[in-house]
């Protein structure tokens, strides 16, 4: 089994690399991080290359994610809450996926996943603008099984890792990755 996770924090060590690590510690099989503050991944340039042709024209880290995206059985969006959505890196890397609603809707190419969303930051609480945004970035790499939101939205009061909700939900993410339900 493997799985991809997209990290959408700039923060080393903060909540939604805390949680990361819960998820990684305890899922089955290999597992590969895209860390988009950290990563070589350019944003999509919409030169349609892709409305044709598998990938993108765009010669960066992008093309190992996405034969990874091809092989693994699981996909993790984590990703810090700002202004209500994703972050802007996660949204660039996001863009380059591009090629798989393209796969979809012009080349018919459809490959089903496992997907699921983390959320996490202080803030009013608003994530449903965010979660809409992963899951549409699911949905193009044909994840349609996704489990629920996790989220915790508490953070500039106590650390995600120390709420019990937000652990509750990581486990069943965990166990969802692992085929236990």
């Amino acid at each position: 089994m493997k799985t991809l996770i997209f990290n959408g924090s700039p923060r080393v060590n903060g909540d939604t690399e805390s949680l990361i690590k819960i998820i990684t510690e305890n899922i089955n099989g290999d597992y590969k991080i895209v860390n988009s503050y950290r990563c070589n991944i350019l944003p999509c340039i919409d030169c349609r290359f892709c409305w044709k042709n598998t990938g993108c024209s765009i010669s960066d880290e992008m093309q190992e994610v996405y034969d990874y995206i091809q092989e693994c059985d699981n996909i993790l969006i984590a990703s810090p809450i700002y202004f209500s959505e994703l972050t802007g890196k996660l949204l660039d890397v996001g863009s380059r996926l591009q090629t798989y609603f393209c796969a979809k809707f012009f080349r018919k190419e459809v490959p089903i996943k496992k997907g699921a969303v983390i959320l996490v930051g202080g803030g009013d609480g608003c994530m449903d603008k965010a979660y809409e945004t992963a899951c549409t970035l699911l949905h193009h790499m044909n994840c349609y099984n996704i489990h629920e939101v996790v989220s915790c939205h508490n953070t500039n009061n106590k650390p995600a890792v120390e709420e019990p909700k937000t652990l509750s939900g990581v486990n069943s993410i965990i166990r969802f990755f692992n085929g236990l339900y």
